[in-house]
Parts: C-alpha cells; sequence; structure tokens
C-alpha cells in the first residue's frame, strides 16, 4: 500500500532519532514497515523527488511545539557549508533564539560557494514576516557576512532591530570624519572592556551605533546595531545559539554531513525533516528536565543538552517499545506531548 505524505515524514521521524544520520540507506533500515529493504528505499527517493510540501506549514509546526506564543522572538541568521565531491552545499538558516540554541524556520539552499546577497537575506526576512508579522521580531542577530548598504536600508525601513557584527578592518568614519579601519577607533581598549563610539556612524551608507570589546584571544568584536548600544555585546551572546543548532544538525545529533543529496530542492526537504526531529527531541528534552533537574558539572556546564536528553529519551523508547508497552501510554505522553505526529497526518 502506497504510504501518505504524512505518513513518509513520521517514518523518516522514527528512523532518523533511531539512527542519528540522515543517509537512506541507514534510515530504511530503521523505518517501520514489513516491505523489502529496496522497496523503502526507492520509496523514500521518491519522497524527496516529487512530494512537496509547505515550508510555511513546517514554520509554523516549529513555533507551535515551542512555548514561546505571545513573546517577540530573537532571530540567527547563518550559513553552514561543506562539499560532497565538487558540489557546494550551503544552507541559509533564520532561527528563533530559544534556552540557547535556535530553532530553524526558514532556509534556502545554495549550491553556489561563498556568502549569501543581501537580496537572498531579505527574501528570508520578507517570507517570516509574510507568515508570522515584523511585530514578532525582537532582534536580528548575524555575523560578519551580514552587512551591506541595502541590507541596513531594508532593516531600518522595516523597523527591525539587529545587531551586526563587522570585521575588523571595516571602513568607519572617526569624529572627524575620517574613514578608518573600525578595530582602530577601539585600540586603546582593555581586554573585555566595552565601548560605545559616540553618536551614529555612517555604516554600509546608513547610520547605526557602534560598540565594541577587545577579546581575550586579541580579536576586536564590533557590533553595528540601530539602537541601545549599550546592551548590544551583552545580547549578541544570543546569535551563538544558531551555532548550538548547527553542532546538533551535524557531529552531535544527526550527522547532517552524511546526506548524499546535492540538489537544493532536496536539501530543503531535508532541512525540514531535521528542524522538526530537532524541535522535537528539544521540547522532550525540556518537559524532562522539569520533572528532574538535569546535573551541574564541576566546570559549571550541565551534564547534557536539553536536545540530547530528548533524543536519548526518544531513541531510547524507539528502540526498546515492546519492552516499554506496558508504560506506552506515558512514554507516549512524553514523546508526543506535542502532538507532532498528528500534526505532521493532519497537514501534510
Amino acid at each position: 500500500m502506497e504510504q501518505s505524505k504524512g505518513g513518509s515524514i513520521v517514518f523518516f521521524l522514527i528512523a532518523l532519532i533511531k539512527v542519528r544520520s540522515v543517509n537512506l540507506t541507514k534510515i530504511v533500515v530503521a523505518m517501520p514497515g514489513l516491505a523489502k529493504i529496496d522497496s523503502k528505499y526507492r520509496r523514500l527517493r521518491r519522497f524527496f523527488a516529487d512530494f512537496n510540501f509547505s515550508m510555511d506549514k513546517i514554520a509554523k509546526l516549529i513555533v507551535y511545539l515551542l512555548p514561546i506564543n505571545g513573546e517577540k522572538w530573537n532571530l540567527s541568521m547563518d550559513r553552514t557549508n561543506w562539499k560532497l565531491g565538487k558540489q557546494n552545499i550551503n544552507p541559509l538558516v533564520l532561527g528563533i533564539v530559544h534556552l540557547c540554541t535556535a530553532f530553524p524556520v526558514l532556509w534556502i539552499t545554495f549550491s553556489k560557494r561563498g556568502n549569501s546577497n543581501m537580496d537572498e537575506r531579505i527574501d528570508l526576512i520578507e517570507r517570516f514576516i509574510r507568515i508570522f508579522g515584523v511585530e514578532k521580531i525582537k532582534c536580528l542577530f548575524g555575523d560578519r557576512e551580514f552587512i551591506g548598504e541595502k541590507w541596513f536600508a531594508f532593516l531600518l525601513k522595516n523597523e527591525i532591530h539587529f545587531i551586526m557584527r563587522i570585521k575588523e578592518n571595516f571602513l568607519i568614519p572617526n569624529t572627524r570624519g575620517v574613514l578608518v579601519a573600525a578595530k582602530n577607533l577601539f585600540r586603546n581598549s582593555a581586554v573585555g572592556e566595552h565601548k560605545i563610539l559616540r553618536g551614529l556612524r555612517e555604516v554600509n551608507g546608513q547610520p547605526v551605533y557602534v560598540a565594541g570589546i577587545l577579546l581575550p584571544n586579541g580579536e576586536y568584536l564590533i557590533l553595528a546595531t540601530d539602537k541601545n548600544p549599550e546592551t548590544a555585546i551583552e545580547e549578541y551572546k544570543k546569535r551563538w545559539g544558531i551555532e548550538t543548532l548547527f553542532q546538533c544538525l551535524k557531529g552531535r545529533g544527526f550527522n547532517f554531513e552524511d546526506t548524499h543529496m546535492t540538489l537544493p530542492d532536496r536539501i530543503n526537504k531535508l532541512i525540514a525533516l531535521l528542524a522538526i526531529a530537532f524541535t522535537w527531541c528539544h521540547v522532550t528534552g525540556e518537559w524532562i528536565a522539569d520533572q528532574k533537574a538535569i546535573t551541574i558539572k564541576k566546570h559549571g556546564r550541565k551534564a547534557v543538552s536539553l536536545f540530547r536528553l530528548g533524543m536519548d529519551h526518544i531513541g531510547n523508547f524507539l528502540h526498546n517499545i515492546s519492552e516499554l508497552y506496558q508504560n506506552f501510554n506515558e512514554n507516549l505522553e512524553i514523546i508526543l506531548e506535542p502532538l507532532i505526529l498528528k500534526y505532521v497526518y493532519d497537514n501534510f
């Protein structure tokens, strides 16, 4: 019997969490069902080649699963990239920052090398605004790639609060209006000392505030923001959430780089499934941590992340479902508490 699209998604999610790899040859072995391995593999290949589902619905699902309703959201934008043979795989991801990580809601995958351009970033933010509204954006964070006159002008025009890192050698006017390398305006700073340049400065042709700090490694963290420069350096720490996300999607979780897919459309579908699985694991970890606090080690960090806690719990349940059948209702409530699979079946 041909599976529904929702059924294919559900079976993929179950197998993904069991094998912790996006490699389809590993996924099909763990997928439920009595069909032959070759048949499952062909069906999965057809799914990624032919099926289409609404990325808007995926974005809404991620938000639906998170306890963030009624709040404004910090957004972090970044790329992760690698090569498969000579082919570049280069997704640009926009995530909502929650509990020190970012949850992917929108993305674009490129087959090119290098940075995104301003139109691509603007398109991603415009999609977000169309789905959720500009009023939901508390702040947008971006690393040194995310600069440009048109980009800054777009953010200012739409009154989107932003904090973007700029390169040390980026030219900024000093108090006499002379363009100098940004780091020269902070060269007298002590390590760890926050400094805010006086007044608005023209960066990328737009008036912004500039704040900076000399890091212990000798680099300067220099930030451009539309307002509140006094809190920019502390707030910018939230940008790291998207780096945590990429670590979880890759070596610390689902081994994203194991995929043999290279076509952007198929990578986009794969990211959608990874986004659901990541969020499912994380909110399960949050639920478990609410019942029993995670141990804090001597170095001050948690013994296990919320994502890993949830992934281990769901994986253990799926691997031992027959032994755990007597506690089925309790475990079902834990791993499906957000009704993820029902949502998928109903909407895809």
